[in-house]
């Protein structure tokens, strides 16, 4: 057999690897929900190997007509071969090949009821975050297994190493073994303590999509979008349907709605006051509104209520100069009151800094009680940086740029940074 041209490699690579990207939660979550839970490790395993062999054959067969019909036969044709193999399924070959003749054939579509849920990623994202778990190892479970973020990314988000990510996926997996956990949505009276964990873990995934920890790009669309998808079906769903959970959307939406905005043509990285507005998708950030007013029912308010409205009052806005920052700043004082967290109190500060000037907006970093942790977050740098710049404190302001630049994990990033430190 004749080499592949190198581009048609290339080619085979690019398309194999989107559509893994796309794709290899939703394989998981099938064949979790087929062989169930015990078996996650063997799913993630034939989800890889599908995608090493479209890799090998595809360069010299072709990319086949439906590739994603091509990797979930493989991955269930790989775990099958696994299952054959192990002695104690030795005995039932029978219902392995009903359940390969089952696969085969073309599934109708089950109805939503208020005791399931028909989307596999979200019946096994709910799975993740059965009790007997703890709350950090659900979350990195989630976003590992049914999102599909490196150990690295899932660090990025809970501002912490890589080491400590794998460890916690390790500890996952090994207590889902030993507990045996179904893989069943929980009931009505359960739901309240796993939504809250799955409603983290979209959000997280948005964010890791508005802006990427890692790659080429600063946004990953997909991810954006999968979250939103993934939100919208708890939205409708009468078990879910929830204010926080409208809220949840709401928040999405406005920011989605500016996703590209976000750089310009040549990919540079573009801040709130350079987006071009009428660029901005207002028929999302109506829908936004639509969920956002949704969400107003009952006495609750959750973070995502207040992170919406701030995000609302961003994409409503006609210019820079019209954007209510004072609003904005009320919304940041609830938020970190019920959230006092380092992040959110760092964006605090900008709005305050809005509002007061720079230098208010330098004491209310230095009052972050555990600052500490943010000495090694990229954007912690550059607000810095961008307050002392204010002042005309340059030499302090190029410090805290370049120490944003060497943290900075995306090209457009350092280059953004490159020109402040220029500017300055």
């Amino acid at each position: 057999m004749s080499e592949p041209a190198s581009e048609t490699v290339r080619q085979a690579g690019e398309i194999a690897g989107d559509l893994f990207r796309r794709e290899s939660a939703r394989l998981v979550a099938m064949l979790v929900g087929q062989f169930g839970t015990h078996r996650l490790q063997l799913a993630e395993d034939v989800v890889q190997e599908a995608l090493v062999r479209a890799l090998q054959t595809w360069p010299y067969r072709g990319v086949p007509d439906n590739p994603a019909a091509w990797l979930t036969q493989a991955a269930r044709n790989l775990a099958l071969d696994h299952l054959r193999r192990e002695q104690n399924w030795n005995q039932k070959q029978d219902g392995i090949a009903f359940e390969h003749e089952r696969w085969a054939a073309s599934p109708s579509p089950r109805e939503e009821n208020a005791d399931t849920f028909t989307d596999d990623t979200l019946r096994l994202m709910f799975v993740c975050f059965h009790p007997q778990l703890s709350t950090e190892v659900q979350i990195a479970l989630a976003l590992r297994t049914l999102c599909g973020l490196s150990p690295a990314e899932i660090a990025a988000a809970f501002l912490t190493t890589e080491a400590a990510i794998a460890k916690r996926l390790v500890r996952a997996r090994q207590r889902i073994r030993e507990l045996a956990l179904p893989f069943v949505v929980p009931t009505p009276d359960e739901l309240p303590a796993r939504l809250d964990g799955v409603l983290a873990t979209l959000y997280l995934l948005f964010n890791e999509g508005y802006r990427a920890s890692s790659g080429d790009r600063l946004v990953r669309e997909e991810l954006c979008h999968e979250a939103i998808r993934l939100a919208l079906l708890l939205a409708a769903h009468p078990a879910t349907r929830q204010p926080r959970v409208h809220a949840l959307v709401a928040l999405m939406l406005f920011n989605a709605a500016r996703l590209g905005a976000r750089t310009d043509d040549a990919g540079q990285l573009l801040r709130l006051h350079e987006q071009d507005r009428s660029s901005w998708n207002h028929a999302m950030i109506a829908r936004g509104a639509h969920y956002l007013a949704l969400a107003s029912s009952g006495d609750a308010v959750s973070e995502y209520h207040l992170q919406a409205g701030i995000a609302g009052c961003h994409s409503t806005a006609t210019n820079e100069s019209s954007t209510d920052w004072p609003r904005i700043l009320d919304l940041y004082d609830k938020l970190v009151r019920l959230n006092p967290s380092p992040i959110v109190a760092l964006n605090r500060s900008v709005a305050l800094a809005r509002i007061r000037g720079p230098a208010a907006g330098l004491a209310a970093l230095d009052a972050i009680p555990s600052r500490g942790t943010l000495n090694g977050y990229s954007l912690y740098h550059a607000v810095r940086g961008t307050f002392h710049a204010e002042l005309g404190q340059k030499n302090e302001a190029i410090q805290h740029f370049r120490r944003a630049e060497n943290l900075a994990s995306l090209p457009s990033e350092r280059d953004f940074l490159s020109r402040r430190i220029r500017e300055c």
